[in-house]
């Protein structure tokens, strides 16, 4: 880990990230070590750089690697690298609601849809950052978002992401907002709309003493009920929605016990300047593990050194 990160007094303390803006910052020194360590290969730069400026720097360093060398960045690293190591410095490497799109549009690619990542998207930012990615994927991809998560879902689960991209923290009654819920599940069949509609259009304040009142007049935890009344993608989009509006930080801190690594680098890319922290201090409290540690268990090599440089330090 570069010790000038350590030196820095415009760091954000106020944030609950862990990367942060690197204070002895010279592009044009960053741009010409890359390029040295692009010729010979050298992970080990690459990472200590790119993993100790903020996102905001990273693409100044782009911009003046591109101006001083005529060559793209991106480019440079995917010859010189491979495997994992290369997709999270890419991934490092993209604006963050660019990124966030490329994820989605690899949850929908290939055999099957990876329904908790969009979920996890969705649920996890807010209306106005939706928009931004929308915006971003038309721009990335040349196709609307919207139309595209509705081709690769069906049924109440399509209806729901579809709310979800369009959600707004409007004002309910909770009274109101309780019964209907419990009404919706007092049937034969569970009917998904109300939860759809009231989930979506509420903010989390509002959100939680609905919960929590459902959770009195039912006798149950919302999510047993979910999993006993529902199936299939929309009882597993409600119960990821449910988590993210009783806890974000639990919920990530959860998706990072996975060992597929696509998932806990997307999530720790994804939150690094934003929450890291708090999830870090979630998954503490899940597991009895630091999540620093637990890297050390799963990953290896500079993949692991960058992972560790993200997740910043020990808990």
């Amino acid at each position: 880990m570069d010790p000038e990160y350590f030196k820095s007094h415009e760091m954000c303390w106020g944030t609950l990230g862990t990367m942060r803006p690197f204070s002895n910052f010279h592009p044009d020194k960053d741009a010409m070590e890359i390029q040295a360590a692009l010729e010979k290969k050298d992970a080990g730069t690459l990472v200590r750089i790119l993993t100790n400026r903020n996102n905001a720097q990273r693409q100044v360093i782009a911009k003046t690697f591109e101006e001083i060398t005529q060559k793209d960045l991106a480019a440079g690293v995917k010859k010189a690298l491979a495997g994992d190591l290369e997709t999270l410095l890419l991934e490092l490497l993209l604006p963050p609601m660019e990124y966030e799109a490329h994820r989605l549009q690899q949850a929908m690619t290939g055999l099957g849809t990876d329904e908790e990542t969009l979920m996890e998207i969705l649920c996890t930012r807010s209306g106005k950052q939706l928009q931004e990615i929308s915006t971003a994927y038309t721009f990335l991809f040349k196709k609307d978002l919207e139309k595209e998560m509705k081709g690769e879902t069906s049924g109440d689960f399509a209806k729901l992401v579809v709310a979800l991209l369009h959600k707004d923290a409007g004002s309910g009654v909770v009274q109101k907002d309780i019964k209907s819920l419990s009404a919706s599940i007092g049937g034969k069949k569970a009917d998904a709309g109300p939860w759809i509609d009231i989930l979506t259009s509420r903010d989390s304040d509002h959100l939680n003493k609905v919960l929590m009142g459902l959770e009195l007049e039912n006798g149950q935890m919302v999510d047993q009920v979910l999993e006993k009344r529902f199936s299939g993608d929309i009882r597993l989009g409600l119960k990821v929605l449910v988590q993210c509006i009783q806890s974000p930080d639990a919920y990530l801190a959860k998706r990072l016990t996975s060992k597929k690594a696509s998932t806990v680098q997307g999530i720790m890319v994804s939150h690094c300047e934003e929450d890291l922290l708090c999830i870090r201090a979630a998954y503490l409290k899940l597991t009895g593990t630091s999540l620093y540690t637990a890297l050390q268990s799963q990953f290896k090599g500079d993949l692991l050194q960058a992972l560790l440089a993200i997740c910043r330090s020990e808990d």
